[in-house]
């Protein structure tokens, strides 16, 4: 971190850390769709600060992490606990814990606020966040309380993911459900506890969100989205840190602001999910669409301007006549691969069930051949033409 004050070294150093435990500890709660818990347990860590510093009366770091990760455990499993009563909601019961519990911390830091100890000053970080005030030493303790939360999730990856995915199956095989889902909730934690110095209470739910959301754009598997997490949430808070120290803007809401622009992007542009190639594709279907349309019937009267743009380029590319009305030689052939391909579509709708396939394979209706097989395709047309199989 060459160039960098002292100051900001420790800032970008803490982003970093923040970045990639966030990112991969966020996961599963995204994809558990509890993102609002983790809204909730930032927000619950407050009163837990204020009852560290009321006990030991001085602001040790680790002392109030400490509190700040009793506090977000214990309104995690109530909000579990008041879920199972099956009376309340999930979100009702999110709602009611996060604002009893921010509620009381709000209480707490107002009274010590008001009190004569001097020392109670800066609480209110944890609340909005103050990168500038954290020292190498605290950033060592995030880091570790990291690297122990990363551990878990290696050693216990496979176990956690089948819970995610599917307790009922992981009950079946045998797997503490109950356990496991503890585990993902105290992971959870752990990285709201690290956030809260660098983002703050009320932020720190974009710092578990926005990486999954991000890696989720790009990857299907789920072990590639907890890497990509980490990657995007590390990018995010080195990005968003050194923009806040070179612009000597609060670094929280910049980081934010830094995760905010990545995910839009990716919801935008993201190959193959991205809201415009979904647009795109879109687009070249409907066109596709209207190009067989006058295939199957070049003589049809011209209906408006996109039919004109078809037929238009339809006869650039040589399948229609100058008339724009009769089909060329390579129109015609065209014009019989796609009654092919329509025929083809018919019989697989009709005798799709009874054709044999070595996999889950998802047939595409513009390209039978290629989405299933060359011996799929021969087993529907002698069931279409009424033959077996064979």
């Amino acid at each position: 971190m060459a160039g960098l004050t002292y100051t900001d070294a420790v800032v970008v150093a803490g982003a970093l850390v923040l970045g990639v435990t966030s990112g991969v500890l966020g996961a599963f709660a995204v994809l558990r769709r509890r993102s609002l818990v983790g809204d909730a347990v930032a927000h619950s860590t407050l009163p837990g600060v204020c009852v560290a510093f009321l006990v030991a009366g001085v602001k040790d770091v680790p002392g109030l992490l400490l509190g700040a990760a009793v506090a977000g455990l214990v309104a995690a499993l109530l909000m579990v606990g008041v879920e199972r009563t099956g009376r309340i909601p999930p979100d009702a019961a999110t709602g009611v814990v996060l604002s009893g519990f921010f509620a009381l911390g709000i209480v707490l830091l107002t009274h010590l606020s008001n009190s004569t100890d001097a020392d109670q000053a800066g609480l209110e970080n944890y609340l909005f966040g103050q990168a500038a005030g954290l020292l190498a030493g605290d950033v060592a303790v995030m880091a570790a309380l990291g690297a122990v939360a990363l551990l878990v999730v290696g050693v216990a990856r496979r176990a956690l993911t089948t819970t995610l995915f599917d307790p009922a199956y992981a009950g079946a095989i045998g797997l503490p459900v109950r356990v496991l889902e503890t585990v993902m909730t105290a992971l959870l934690v752990v990285a709201v506890v690290i956030g809260v110095r660098i983002v703050g209470a009320i932020l720190m739910v974009a710092m578990l969100v926005v990486p999954t959301v991000t890696a989720r754009q790009l990857a299907d598997r789920f072990p590639r989205v907890l890497v990509l997490a980490g990657l995007v949430g590390a990018a995010v808070g080195v990005v968003g840190a050194l923009a806040a120290t070179r612009g000597r803007l609060p670094t929280g809401p910049v980081v934010v602001l830094t995760g905010f622009a990545v995910a839009v992007a990716a919801l935008l542009f993201a190959p193959g999910r991205g809201v415009l190639w979904r647009a795109q594709r879109l687009a070249a279907r409907r066109r596709a669409v209207r190009r067989d349309a006058v295939l199957v019937e070049p003589g049809a009267p011209v209906t408006g301007l996109r039919d004109r743009v078809t037929r238009a380029g339809l006869r650039r590319r040589g399948l229609l006549a100058a008339d724009g009305r009769t089909l060329t030689p390579a129109g015609q052939a065209a014009a019989a691969d796609l009654a092919d391909r329509r025929a083809l579509w018919t019989a697989w709708l009709a005798h799709g069930a009874s054709v044999e396939l070595p996999d889950a394979r998802e047939p595409d209706p513009a390209d039978l051949p290629g989405s299933l097989g060359a011996d799929a395709v021969a087993q529907l047309r002698a069931l279409a033409n009424g033959g077996s199989r064979a």
